[in-house]
């Protein structure tokens, strides 16, 4: 790599890791950075998985209580990631990015704006529960099969390309009825770190890693998920939620231009 290519894709790489663990849409900063120093795409996109796994065991490790608040439901969102990150992971190897690239924008409004709407829509699902003699976890616990369900479904997204990820995991836990913004951030960073683990794996076996970015992608993101991490939790609820509205806005809007015009 010339000096260029090192600033590029390493500077890619620290944004995305902060990104991850404040509010997600990582992958938007470390895959173009990749493409832009030549590396063809489906290697880019396994080299970024594993590049991003150090950086997403990082930001876990950083909310480990707030994710032990519900520690049996918390086993099973890691159960539906890690079925989720292999059989993702070997979609991405079997099949062509083309034809899942074009649902990508669509993935990301649908996520963004059920975050936005997070709130009414967990208080019109409690609703409908209790009217239907559904409500009530034990412990007090939320989720429910129909949510472990939609969080397998995102975690093979993640494995397949992962661009977005965070936003549509903040989006499943939120609309389960998780309601505080850093037990948010921590179960969304520990499944995230679930996902990427196995993916990462499934694509380190199949030999479609290019090492030498990743290596310089690896530091460089858990650099730039420790700084993430420690301003996430100094941010205001309103500000991070914000943030995340954002950076799904942004997201969207950046691949509907890219896969449509």
């Amino acid at each position: 790599m010339s000096p260029a290519e090192i600033l590029l894709v390493g500077g890619g790489a620290f944004l995305a890791g902060a990104m991850n663990a404040m509010a997600g849409g990582g992958t938007f900063f470390s895959f173009p950075a990749l493409l832009a120093a030549g590396v063809p795409p489906v290697v880019a996109n396994a080299s970024n998985c594993v590049a991003l796994w150090p950086a997403s065991l990082s930001s876990a490790w950083a909310y480990r209580k707030e994710v032990m608040r519900h520690p049996r439901w918390t086993l099973m969102l890691v159960i539906a990631a890690f079925i989720g990150g292999i059989t993702g992971g070997l979609l991405l190897l079997a099949t062509s990015n083309a034809a899942f690239a074009r649902l990508i924008p669509w993935l990301l409004l649908v996520a963004t704006v059920l975050f936005a709407f997070s709130s009414q829509v967990s208080r019109l699902v409690r609703s409908v529960k209790a009217r239907i003699g559904l409500g009530g976890h034990a412990g007090g616990a939320p989720g429910g099969v129909g949510g472990l369900l939609f969080q397998l479904v995102v975690a093979i997204y993640g494995g397949f390309f992962g661009a977005g990820l965070g936003i549509l995991t903040l989006a499943a836990l939120a609309i389960q009825g998780v309601e505080d913004i850093q037990e948010l951030n921590g179960l969304k960073n520990l499944t995230s770190a679930v996902n990427y683990t196995f993916a990462a794996g499934t694509f380190i076996i199949a030999g479609a890693v290019s090492w030498p970015h990743t290596i310089l992608m690896t530091a460089t993101a858990m650099a730039g998920a420790l700084a993430g991490a420690a301003l996430a939790r100094r941010l205001p609820a309103l500000w991070l939620r914000r943030l995340v509205v954002a950076v799904g806005s942004t997201l969207t809007t950046v691949y509907f231009a890219k896969t449509y015009f």
